[in-house]
């Protein structure tokens, strides 16, 4: 008698351990989750500055919306590790209002993008990431690696020539460091280091303080002062829904992204509404909005090893502490530092085991094409949803193709040659339907015809109205045809529809 496993319920299935409570109750799990969270912080500085001049906005408005966020998602979201900030996707999308309508539409049109993510979440849209192929998935991870990479050239090029040293020394002592001991996040000490030897030196490089102002308060609430007309909402609907569904597809595709690095799973729908009301609460209190930070994320799951959401709270925390209290100390941190903790995420995310020469020979020449198409389209756009949406129609587009050819008719004559036979077998839609009709010999048939169902499926109306021509092409030639073998499901479809779809020409 072969024994059945329960399968987990609901609760057990999105239980991720270590969980805060434990983490708080152990001295190690707790030093790992500080530490991952300043080191996060220390890397969302410079970024978020830099996002901020993306957007065309005070690089305050960065810095308090990626605090916020951060904050808020530690409560909110559904996929506990992943951080939440101001983003260049979102920066880019929604600079257009700050540059051609003022502060005030451009406030208007963030906490719009929140409440339609809330408004997506609430409808499902989250379920749709079992839509997307593990071509794309890795087409996704391997641009963004490149995104992230090719994000520090700014900060190599035209610079002082100790700079290249410096990266390299950092880059040096994160690889070395987790061989020694794993207590301490290897970025820390990177970033440690070589601000303690640009200081002791004196050495003139590029420093986060050269990048922005930082704030001196803290975030005040923010109501934006536009007329609440039709007029307004034409102006920031349109990037406000931009906004929400390129936020969204990050989000969710960090998340998935980091359910597969820790091997646990995490709830997408919370995940989407938490991104939402983040976004109206960045938004309230006068910041840019924004999204999961794949980067960041990396930083704290993969590099400092974090797993719960206090590294997430702590990384707000610590932000606006470092920025509001230890400004000065913060703007000392050389670039070179950040800049080498960036190149080793990248090099830490993108999956170079999708191309080593030994997969792509095993590896169907579709699918690594759609993987391609990701990465360029993204790398091209330096969009990431513009990426993926394109890389899911190339997997549909080839995937269609691939069934297609999997239908097949065979033609046999009856003894006393009164009756043809059809075998039909595959699954017919679109695709492969359309094709149907070419497969039977109208006029040297004899009067009786069966096509026989029994090994294939109907899908679609297409299907429907494919049957319904051969049917019709028969009967112009005299011909009686009987169609059988059609499951119930197929039979029910093809009964409420045959008939009703044109003459079948």
């Amino acid at each position: 008698m072969t024994a059945v496993t329960p399968t987990r319920d609901s609760a057990s299935r999105y239980r991720i351990e270590p969980t805060v409570m434990q983490a708080l109750r152990s001295p190690r799990l707790l030093t790992r989750e500080v530490l991952a969270g300043l080191v996060v912080a220390l890397a969302l500085i410079p970024e978020a500055i830099a996002f901020s001049i993306i957007a065309g906005v005070d690089p305050r408005v960065g810095l308090f919306s990626s605090f916020i966020m951060a904050v808020a998602i530690a409560f909110l979201g559904g996929r506990p590790a992943m951080i939440t900030a101001a983003t260049g996707a979102i920066a880019l999308v929604i600079a257009p209002v700050a540059r051609e309508y003022g502060m005030d539409y451009f406030i208007a049109t963030v906490l719009l993008g929140g409440l339609i993510q809330i408004v997506l979440a609430l409808l499902g849209v989250a379920k749709l990431m079992r839509f997307i192929p593990r071509s794309v998935m890795v087409g996704f991870v391997n641009a963004l690696a490149i995104l992230i990479f090719t994000s520090q050239f700014p900060q190599l090029i035209g610079v002082p020539w100790l700079v290249y040293p410096l990266v390299a020394v950092g880059l040096l002592v994160m690889y070395l460091m987790p061989r020694i001991t794993k207590v301490v996040p290897a970025p820390l000490v990177a970033i440690v280091l070589l601000t303690a030897a640009v200081v002791v030196f004196a050495w003139n490089v590029p420093n986060v303080g050269d990048q922005g102002e930082l704030p001196e308060s803290l975030p005040a609430l923010f109501i934006p002062n536009v007329p609440l007309t039709f007029e307004t909402l034409q102006i920031i609907a349109p990037y406000a829904l931009a906004m929400a569904v390129v936020g969204l597809l990050e989000s969710l595709m960090t998340a998935k992204l980091v359910d597969d690095i820790t091997d646990t799973h995490s709830r997408k729908t919370r995940e989407a509404l938490g991104q939402g009301a983040a976004n109206v609460l960045s938004g309230a209190f006068g910041g840019m909005g924004g999204c999961a930070m794949i980067g960041q994320t990396m930083i704290n799951v993969k590099a400092s090893g974090a797993r719960t959401r206090i590294s997430t709270f702590l990384a707000g925390v610590f932000l606006l502490v470092l920025v509001l209290a230890l400004g000065d100390v913060v703007a000392i941190i050389p670039m070179a530092a950040l800049v080498a903790v960036m190149i080793l995420v990248s090099i830490a995310t993108f999956d170079w085991h999708s191309i080593r020469l030994s997969t792509l020979k095993r590896m169907p020449k579709s699918e690594t094409a759609v993987m391609l198409i990701t990465v360029i389209a993204t790398v091209w756009t330096h969009n990431l949803a513009v990426g993926v949406i394109l890389g899911v129609i190339a997997a549909m587009i080839m995937f269609a193709r691939r069934v297609a050819h999997f239908v097949s008719v065979t033609r046999t004559i009856d003894d006393d040659a009164s009756t043809a036979r059809y075998a039909v077998n595959g699954e017919l839609f679109f695709a492969s339907s359309n094709d149907l009709t070419t497969q039977f010999e109208y006029a040297d048939d004899p009067d009786t015809v069966v096509i026989d169902m029994s090994r294939s499926h109907v899908w679609d109306a297409s299907t429907v109205a494919a049957l319904d021509a051969i049917v019709t092409k028969y009967e112009h030639h005299g011909k009686s045809v009987t169609i059988e073998g059609l499951n119930d499901t197929a039979a029910a479809f093809h009964d409420r529809l045959t008939g009703n779809l044109g003459n079948g020409h």
